[in-house]
């Protein structure tokens, strides 16, 4: 019991002297790779249920890759402007639709970043109110049909979402 109280002294001696707070660490929340997953399939096939032939890409909280799915026609173009697309979700929070809208006034300039692309078709992945991720689609005749696919495919995972802990 002693050695018990005098590790935790030490302890908050050494917590006090240092600085460290509860604050410095901070927990994330992050998508798996079968959510991940589940939502560039559920993309594309919603723009193939209409017709189209599309890329879907799906970016965690920090931009980076972590699912694509190109149907068979899809331009291989169709990659990086859907990986931009969300990208540019993962800076602003928003749908890029509403990015694009809202910041009308530097949208050339946003477009000139690399790796950035302000267009419709991004959308925001969000659980439990964190944002997760985004989901860029592209290759459907008008950006805002490839939005429509990806709100269909967060539409399929919204309960997974909304529970999320």
């Amino acid at each position: 019991m002693r050695w018990s109280l005098k590790i935790l002294g030490c302890a908050a001696l050494v917590a006090s002297v240092s600085g460290v707070s509860a604050n410095d660490v901070i927990n994330v929340k992050r998508m798996t790779m079968e959510l991940a997953r589940d939502i560039a399939t559920a993309s594309v096939e919603a723009c193939r249920a209409d017709g189209y032939q599309v890329t879907a890409v799906v970016v965690d909280r920090s931009g980076d890759v972590q699912a694509v799915l190109r149907d068979v026609l899809a331009p291989r173009f169709t990659y990086q402007i859907a990986r931009d697309k969300a990208a540019a979700v993962i800076l602003s929070g928003v749908k890029s639709s509403v990015f694009r809208a809202n910041r009308e006034d530097i949208r050339m300039e946003m477009n000139h970043v690399d790796g950035i692309l302000v267009l419709e078709g991004g959308v925001p992945i969000e659980a439990a109110g964190y944002l997760v991720g985004a989901v860029g689609v592209s290759g459907a005749p008008g950006g805002h049909l490839d939005e429509v696919c990806a709100l269909k495919a967060i539409e399929t995972v919204q309960e997974r979402l909304d529970f999320a802990m």
